[in-house]
C-alpha cells in the first residue's frame, strides 16, 4: 500500500491513502489520523489501510479525492529518530580519492552512519531554505525506510523484516560547513538542514522483485534546474543493505517502530572507456560531481545551488510508473 501525509496546519498532518498510480487518495481517519499510530500498532492497523487501499485501487472509495503532491508533508512529519548511513561506498571512495585520502579498511566491514534532526522534516513540494549561498547547498538523493519495533541485537538478516515503509529522502547537506564541524570530531550538525521524503511511502510488496535482500533494485533519477543529472542503480552497489544499517544501529540499543533510516547517497562505479574512467551513471549530489572533476582536471568546476535552483528526485517501478511521487523543490533564501 501507499501511504502519505497531508497538511492541515497541525505539526503531525492528516493520514492519506494514495492509489497505486497516485491519481486518487482517501482520508485514513476511520483508521488513523496519524502514521505514528499505524507503525505503534501495525499488525491491527495495517490490514485495515490495506482493505481500504484495495478499495481505494478498484475505484469504490466513496470519498476518494485527486492526489495533490504539494499538499504533502514528510510522509512521517517527524520521528522518533533520522538515522542516514552512507552505504554506497563508492561515494566515499571518490570524496576521498579527490584529496588524495585512502578509504579506512574498516569502513568496508563497519557501516558509516550520522544522527541527524527529526523533529522537523519537510514535504516533498516545500522550498529549502538556506540563511546564505555561501554555505554550500547539496541535494543527496537517497532511499530511507521506516521501521518497526527492532530488538537490540537482532541479526541484520533479521532486521530487513523490521522495515515497514520505503520513501526518497532529500538529505540536502551544507558542504562548507562540513570541513570545520568534523574537524571538531563530533559529526554533522549545521551543515546537515531539515531533510525532505518523497510523498508516498509504500509497503515493500509494491515494489515486487525490486525489493531484494534489503536493496532496492531500480534507478534514481536527480534533475537539477530541469537538466536530468543522475540515473544511478540504486541496487547492486549498495555495499551495506537496509537489514545491515537497522542492526548496526540495534547493536547496542533497540530501534523503535518510527525510525527512519536513510542510505546515504546513491553512488555508482565508473567505467573504463578508452583507458580513462567515465560516470555513465551521472550522481546523487554535487559532492560527486565536484570530486569527479577533481580526479579527472585536477579542481572542481561545478558550483553548489543558488538560490532559484530545483531539484527533482523520482524512482520509477518496472511499470514505468513513479513509485513514491517526485520530491520537487527549490532553494529559496530565509526570509527577512
Amino acid at each position: 500500500m501507499k501511504l502519505a501525509t497531508y497538511k492541515d496546519g497541525s505539526r503531525d498532518g492528516q493520514l492519506v491513502v494514495v492509489s497505486r498510480d497516485l491519481s486518487s487518495a482517501h482520508y485514513a481517519t476511520s483508521i488513523a489520523s496519524k502514521l505514528q499510530q499505524v507503525l505503534d500498532d501495525w499488525n491491527f492497523l495495517a490490514p485495515q489501510l490495506e482493505d481500504l487501499y484495495t478499495t481505494l485501487n478498484q475505484g469504490k472509495a466513496r470519498h476518494a479525492f485527486p492526489f495533490d503532491p504539494a499538499q504533502c508533508m514528510a510522509p512521517l512529519p517527524r520521528a522518533y529518530q533520522w538515522a542516514d548511513g552512507s552505504a554506497y561506498l563508492n561515494h566515499v571512495e571518490l570524496v576521498r580519492a579527490a584529496r588524495n585520502s585512502e578509504v579506512p579498511s574498516s569502513f568496508y566491514t563497519d557501516p558509516l552512519m550520522y544522527q541527524g534532526g527529526s523533529d522537523d522534516f519537510i514535504g516533498p513540494c516545500d522550498p529549502v531554505v538556506c540563511a546564505s549561498e555561501a554555505f554550500g547547498i547539496d541535494f543527496e538523493a537517497e532511499i530511507a525506510v521506516i521501521t518497526g519495533d527492532v530488538p537490540m541485537q537482532t541479526s541484520a538478516d533479521d532486521a530487513i523484516e523490521g522495515v515497514r515503509l520505503l520513501m526518497l529522502a532529500n538529505d540536502v547537506s551544507l558542504r562548507n560547513l562540513i570541513p570545520n564541524e568534523l574537524a571538531k570530531g563530533f559529526g554533522f550538525f549545521q551543515s546537515k538542514p531539515a531533510t525532505a521524503f518523497s510523498p508516498v511511502a509504500v509497503t515493500p510488496d509494491e515494489l515486487g522483485d525490486a525489493w531484494q535482500g534489503g536493496r532496492v533494485h531500480l534507478t534514481l533519477q536527480s534533475t537539477w534546474n530541469g537538466r536530468k543529472v543522475g540515473m544511478c542503480e540504486a541496487g547492486p552497489e549498495m555495499t551495506f543493505h537496509f537489514g545491515q544499517l537497522i542492526a548496526h544501529i540495534c547493536k547496542t540499543r533497540n530501534v523503535r517502530a518510527g525510525s527512519v533510516v536513510g542510505s546515504g547517497t546513491v553512488s555508482n562505479k565508473s567505467v573504463d572507456v578508452n583507458g580513462k574512467p567515465e560516470w555513465p551513471k551521472g550522481y546523487s549530489c554535487i559532492a560527486e560531481k565536484r570530486a569527479i572533476e577533481t580526479i579527472l582536471d585536477g579542481k572542481p568546476s561545478t558550483e553548489f545551488m543558488k538560490y532559484g535552483d530545483t531539484i527533482r528526485i523520482e524512482m520509477k517501478g518496472q511499470n514505468g510508473e513513479s513509485l513514491f511521487g517526485a520530491i520537487e523543490q527549490e532553494i529559496v533564501p530565509l526570509a527577512g
